[in-house]
């Protein structure tokens, strides 16, 4: 009798994957804003809509016409208070077709061997990268590197000094060096190239980070986070080397794990 006051005695299939569905895009959601500011107001809308379907079942007619004024309003300041995490997650979304693995295989057909002459570049620059994030932590030197994949990167380029440098170990070591005027800051490598250093990043607003994560480590998931960029954070505290991607910092054990992480992310350009 309780069931059939709130209409669900005749429930068809359409009925069974309308609830489904709805229970994996709270899930999705959830899972896509867990540990950020936005999680208490997605809640506060979950409860909003609930207890709108509660007083539509009982036919409570005012009650009714309040919520859905305030459920109208609702979504134009879900879309106003959520517009970062809507923008990443469409970013997200749209360069992970741009990067699928049938777009590099007709890429690879189309290219042919200058494809091979790019694979030697890269793996140059992957030794360089390596060895000067190996040099900065056996001496200490604070450091912050951005490799840019499909996402634009040009908003945080644009906040520093531009660059456009082949990659090279003693300019990574000459830039994030102590007493250089551009060292405070990140640098930005896309298309196999320095592009700019200096550059100011996002910062996480993530509340679950480790009290021992510094400012760098907070830009370093920040971007990552907002871009499909991956980072590579030496700290100037401690000489280790973290490797951020998608807001996940994975410590470094030893250089050849550096060197791995590396090789992936600037195939994945």
């Amino acid at each position: 009798m309780i069931l059939a006051i709130f209409g669900f005695l005749q429930l068809s299939l359409a009925d069974i994957l309308d609830i489904l569905l709805l229970a994996l895009l709270i899930y999705i959601v959830f899972r896509w804003i867990r540990g950020t500011s936005a999680m208490s107001i997605f809640v506060a809308i979950i409860s909003l809509y609930g207890i709108r379907l509660i007083v539509s079942a009982f036919n409570m007619r005012l009650m009714t016409n309040i919520m859905e004024t305030v459920l109208d309003v609702g979504v134009i300041a879900f879309i106003v208070i959520f517009q970062p995490e809507i923008r990443k997650f469409l970013m997200r979304l749209g360069s992970r077709y741009i990067s699928s693995k049938q777009g590099k295989a007709i890429l690879d057909r189309i290219l042919g061997k200058a494809r091979q002459s790019a694979d030697i570049s890269k793996s140059e620059a992957v030794n360089d990268i390596t060895q000067a994030c190996r040099r900065m932590s056996e001496d200490k030197t604070g450091a912050l590197i951005v490799i840019g994949h499909k996402a634009s990167l040009e908003d945080i380029i644009n906040t520093g000094d531009r660059i456009d440098a082949a990659i090279h170990r003693r300019l990574i070591m000459n830039l994030f060096f102590k007493n250089s005027p551009l060292h405070d800051g990140a640098l930005v490598i896309t298309g196999g190239r320095i592009v700019a250093a200096r550059c100011t990043l996002p910062i996480t607003e993530r509340s679950n980070i480790p009290a021992n994560f510094g400012m760098r480590h907070k830009a370093a998931i920040g971007i990552t986070e907002e871009t499909d960029a991956d980072a590579i954070v030496v700290s100037e505290e401690t000489g280790k080397i973290s490797f951020v991607k998608s807001g996940a910092v994975t410590p470094i054990q030893n250089i050849n794990e550096l060197k791995l992480l590396i090789s992936t992310s600037l195939g994945e350009e």
